[in-house]
């Protein structure tokens, strides 16, 4: 279990806490493989019947650890990523996610909440979804979800753009339930995984079950994964790195894609 994420069960519901505020909650391999090991275990556990997701500090997360995928870039191992085990694992979830956001949420910290089926959003959160930013495709079946839920145009200007959306416009877009004082963003979730819990266990899963494709959301999510690890040896992604550690704006041109 990652130092950096707190698991934490209280009635019925289990709290899975990013704590690397320092570093904007930016997710490492051992922190996704934390909380992949926390929803392994949810799925099996009766005791639980909720996950809440949060994160502390002022952000929800900044996404990857950029240190950690530029390493990617340079290995040649065929080991499944811990960021890959993760989002198949938060798409094949049959219970209950709900999610606290507050700052940003880049990356996987929008593409995780595509997943929740409660999101609720601190006043200034921000999904912001990078990724041809940084040369790479989007993952987390968003390829196919995210223009599901919002269309594609909106969606294209999230990918392409990578401009942020804000909380009031992600909830108009159906992408959250409500935004809220940042003090009360994680009382709020909470009340709401409590009374999740209170509902019948059987009844919410199956209804999780027919609201979801899982077959086309973890073919999806293998499809984004190929291309992605194509992408992270590309001399784009190799220099969007290098730009981000060197702090300086990246220069595509002339570079093979």
């Amino acid at each position: 279990m990652s130092e950096h994420v707190k698991t934490e069960l209280c009635n019925g519901v289990l709290v899975l806490t990013l704590q690397r505020p320092d570093k904007k909650n930016a997710i490492t391999g051992a922190m996704y493989d934390a909380l992949s090991d926390a929803l392994d275990r949810a799925e099996t556990d009766v005791a639980v019947k909720v996950v809440l997701l949060q994160g502390d500090g002022d952000s929800f997360t900044a996404g990857n650890d950029l240190a950690d995928f530029a390493a990617q870039s340079k290995s040649n191992s065929d080991e499944e990523s811990p960021a890959f085990r993760f989002v198949k694992t938060i798409g094949n979830a049959s219970k209950p996610l709900v999610a606290a956001v507050q700052g940003n949420a880049v990356g996987i910290g929008t593409t995780m909440l595509l997943h929740c089926d409660l999101v609720y959003l601190a006043e200034g959160a921000r999904l912001v979804t990078p990724f041809v930013n940084l040369a790479l495709v989007p993952e987390a079946a968003s390829s196919w979800l995210l223009p599901a839920r919002i269309g594609h145009v909106r969606a294209y200007q999230m990918f392409a753009l990578g401009e942020p959306m804000d909380a009031v416009t992600a909830v108009a877009c159906g992408l959250a339930n409500a935004v809220v004082p940042a003090g009360e963003v994680r009382q709020k979730a909470m009340a709401a995984a409590v009374t999740l819990t209170k509902r019948p266990a059987g009844s919410l899963n199956a209804t999780k079950n027919l609201m979801r494709d899982i077959e086309r959301i973890q073919a999806q999510i293998s499809a984004e994964g190929d291309l992605f690890k194509e992408r992270l040896k590309t001399p784009e992604a190799r220099e969007a790195f290098a730009a981000f550690a060197e702090r300086r704006p990246p220069n595509f041109a002339n570079l093979p894609a």
